[in-house]
């Protein structure tokens, strides 16, 4: 029976965030023979979620093989290594996180702490870079075979799914597309807002009209997309995408309400952009279409075929409203160049962030259906070049 049990790991980030790979090597104290190795690869991650991560993949394989033994972790991450010894508290959400996930793998176990230098951790090292040179992970176990002096190697191997495989965390995906960009990577997670007592009657609610809150359906869209959101950089459907950094929202009430759940899961304070608002309908506000078609029917026909032409009574044209949401978008841009924003906002202005990703004609404004709290996830490069990841996903729904 094994007492005690050594572990080093490391975790490494070629970008800081970008792809990330994870060792662990895992040795009986006593003997200095290996009982298992691990190579992680993690997708798009920084440098400290990539040590957290090896360290994890230790103890589970330390637990597994070794039930019961003392554990000594040897680290070359001063974090994590101080974290986990209480001598540093934990502040920022994502490593507060993982450190709760690893104090439960720890549940029950004698585990105790040790930074090394660098040079002397190069085995872990060499598996994380593993991970990262195949995109994927490998696990080994040497186990002995009872009554002799064989060992049995048992490896558990997977690659990096389909979804990733063109996709390139740092620059667009594409080899058409340019290379020669000097902005960084900023993604922009679209969210709708959750269903209104409009929303669920079919009734046109813009900028400068009644501003409903959200129906309690809509507080339940709202929850479960908070849920999905706060999954991003870790698991599910959005795994590759980099972790939220920080939320903003249209003025109105429903996209507030919808960025308040939002923030509150992620630990942030979401910011409101005048800008970002829904499409001003004017006079039409809370009618139906067929009822605005029925009161304002030459308006109605001409609006409907020509983006220059505006509801009565302040309304906005699609021109107008364009101008308006190129404009927030660069703000945008600029404030938060190279991190990931999730935007809360409208049918109208979500469509016209995928318009200008795409350098699409005025139709995108019509051709993109867009249900609410659904998420679309668009990646620019300042104004250099632009990439549509995913538009409408609902699975959280």
């Amino acid at each position: 029976m094994i007492s005690n049990v050594i572990i080093e790991a490391d975790g490494g980030s070629r970008g800081n965030p970008g792809p990330a790979g994870s060792g662990a090597i895992v040795l009986d104290a006593d003997t200095k023979e290996i009982l298992a190795e691990a190579a992680i690869f993690l997708g798009v991650a920084t440098n400290n979620v990539a040590e957290y991560r090896a360290v994890i993949a230790g103890l589970e394989l330390a637990k597994e093989l070794a039930p019961g033994a003392n554990v000594l972790v040897l680290m070359d991450s001063k974090l994590v290594v101080e974290q986990m010894s209480g001598r540093w508290k934990v502040k920022h959400q994502s490593m507060a996180e993982l450190s709760r996930e690893l104090i439960e793998v720890i549940a029950g176990m004698s585990v105790r702490f040790e930074w090394i230098p660098r040079e002397k951790n190069i085995r872990a090292d060499a598996l994380a870079n593993e991970a990262m040179d195949a995109e994927s992970s490998n696990v080994r176990k040497f186990l002995s075979e009872p009554g002799t002096s064989s060992i049995n190697v048992v490896t558990t191997a997977s690659k990096s799914s389909v979804v990733d495989i063109e996709y390139n965390p740092l620059m667009p995906s594409s080899v058409r597309a340019p290379r020669n960009i000097s902005k960084k990577l900023t993604t922009v997670i679209l969210l709708r807002h959750g269903r209104t007592p409009f929303t669920e009657n079919h009734r046109i609610s813009g900028r400068g009209g009644e501003d409903p809150s959200l129906s309690d359906t809509g507080i339940l869209d709202a929850t479960k997309a908070a849920e999905e959101i706060a999954k991003i950089g870790s698991t599910g459907f959005f795994a590759k995408v980099a972790k939220p950094t920080a939320v903003v929202s249209s003025p109105l009430a429903r996209t507030k309400e919808t960025a308040e759940i939002v923030s509150l899961k992620l630990g942030m304070q979401s910011e409101v952009f005048e800008d970002l608002a829904e499409i001003s309908f004017g006079d039409w506000d809370g009618y139906t279409s067929a009822e605005v078609q029925e009161k304002w029917p030459d308006q109605y026909e001409n609006w409907r075929g020509d983006v220059n032409v505006s509801p009565p009574g302040g309304g906005e044209s699609i021109k107008e409203f364009d101008r308006r949401i190129v404009r927030v978008k660069n703000e945008i841009l600029e404030k938060f160049e190279g991190e990931t924003i999730v935007v809360v906002s409208h049918v109208m202005p979500i469509r016209g962030f995928i318009r200008a990703a795409l350098e699409a004609e005025w139709s995108a404004y019509w051709r993109i259906s867009l249900a609410p709290c659904s998420i679309t996830v668009l990646r620019f490069w300042g104004d250099e070049a632009a990439e549509v990841s995913c538009v409408n996903y609902s699975g959280h729904l």
